[in-house]
């Protein structure tokens, strides 16, 4: 009975997020202490939540001041450089513009924030893909392609869901997993490279047909120019917030603390705590312009603490009722044991139609626990199966569920049709090369 209690609330929450009849917090409070009185364990409700709230405190801690960091960063101008680099460099050549893009993209993606990335990418370059006459499909493809490998830092959705669910150090569960996207980063720039000389030499032989399977989403070289951009600018060069002076501190403190964090120096949370608060006293000396920075970045600040608060109500109840080990039971006895050996591999797999087709949330909150206590119940540590399934997120970025997706495409005026053709065959080769090299190094393993 506890398994079918625990079956049809993960069953409700699923349904209540993909369908979006409630938000994905409020789904996360409220269907498990429903189910939780439901089943008769009203007394040890409280409990169980504080335990849940203790384990995740950590990682709260680490996305508030991670956010708070970048956007400080973003704000003094500390991106602004690169981001005028990558447009100087191209020179009107279509293989830099392209390659450019992931090295944009990259970049600006440490922030952990999707659509302030999407932002910046398409109000610096889509005037540059108009100018050569390039489908903005490459620069909108490439760019979530890039932007969901490097989501997987701590302090990106993913990777803090996935601590949060388990009880994970997310520095802990995040570094072994450096080699696998570097090599699918290195991927997408070498396909960013073939891509890149393909069009250079469409467009040298006067070529009009647009390239990425775009379909008209845009006009040819002569209809669009340089001058022409999205209707705002985040890398305004006359905004109050800019510290131009400081640009070399900004970039000596956020590699300083970038190394720190690899290294293992401090808590991941403990490093953030210190770096926000020395660049607001440095960049921001006044009370009022701190002010300004932090209610500038509030809004991202509580949607994503809020989340992970709310994820222990969800995480609390699951484990304390014993629902999650009695499902993950039934899992194992229906589970033929020929297959466990790969079953860190088949989390991996699974992982890449599942972040597709479900919400972070949804997988993260709702499925992975099962798969883990599942796990562990034949001898695989948590850890691992969290690692696997953070390996299909190449994938995610493309999902109709994920809104940044549509801040993307909106702003680069990108069919979704087309902008799915292009884009999804080569995130599924990205995350068969992210997959296999996790399997090659040892962040999976076959037991």
């Amino acid at each position: 009975m506890i398994a079918l209690l625990g079956l049809c609330m993960v069953t409700v929450f699923l349904f209540l997020v993909m369908t979006k009849r409630v938000s994905p917090m409020v789904s996360l409070i409220v269907v498990p202490a429903a189910f939780a009185l439901i089943g008769g364990f009203a007394p040890e409700l409280g409990d169980m939540i504080i335990d849940g709230i203790g384990s995740v405190a950590p990682t709260a801690a680490m996305l508030l001041f991670a956010i708070l960091y970048f956007g400080i960063m973003i704000d003094a101008g500390l991106f602004d450089p690169i981001t005028r680099a990558v447009v100087r460099l191209t020179r009107n050549d279509p293989l830099r513009l392209i390659v450019g893009t992931v090295a944009l993209v990259a970049v600006v993606s440490l922030d952990g924030d999707g659509t302030t990335t999407f932002m910046i990418t398409v109000s610096a370059l889509l005037p540059l893909y108009r100018k050569l006459g390039i489908s903005p499909v490459l620069m909108t493809g490439l760019a979530c392609l890039t932007n969901a490998i490097l989501n997987v830092v701590p302090w990106g959705g993913p990777s803090a869901r996935a601590a949060s669910a388990l009880g994970l150090d997310p520095q802990e569960l995040f570094v072994p997993m450096i080699p696998p996207l570097v090599a699918g980063l290195a991927t997408v720039f070498v396909l960013a490279w073939m891509l890149g000389l393909r069009e250079r030499a469409r467009v040298r032989s006067g070529e009009l047909v647009l390239a990425g399977g775009g379909g008209g989403t845009t006009g040819s070289g002569t209809g669009g120019s340089a001058g022409d951009s999205a209707d705002f600018d985040v890398l305004a060069p006359d905004r109050e917030s800019l510290r131009p002076k400081l640009i070399w501190f900004n970039a000596a403190l956020t590699a300083a603390l970038l190394v720190a964090l690899i290294v293992g120096v401090l808590p991941i949370a403990v490093l953030f705590m210190i770096g926000t608060g020395i660049a607001l006293l440095v960049n921001y000396p006044h009370l009022d312009m701190q002010r300004a920075r932090i209610a500038a970045h509030a809004d991202s600040v509580v949607s994503v603490v809020s989340m992970v608060f709310a994820a222990a109500v969800f995480t609390g109840v699951l484990s304390g009722t014993g629902m999650i080990e009695q499902m993950a039971h039934y899992l194992l006895s229906a589970m033929p044991d020929g297959l466990y050996p790969f079953f860190s591999v088949i989390v991996a797999v699974l992982s890449v139609p599942f972040t597709f087709f479900m919400s972070n949330d949804a997988f993260y909150f709702g499925i992975m626990p099962i798969l883990a206590e599942a796990g562990a119940q034949h001898g695989i540590a948590p850890i691992e199966i969290a690692r696997a399934s953070l390996l299909g997120q190449p994938i995610h970025m493309l999902s109709p569920l994920v809104p940044a997706m549509y801040v993307l495409i909106g702003l680069a005026k990108v069919d979704l049709g087309d902008h799915h053709r292009f884009a999804i065959k080569w995130a599924l080769l990205v995350c068969a090369v992210v997959i296999a090299t996790g399997l090659g190094i040892g962040v999976i393993s076959i037991h």
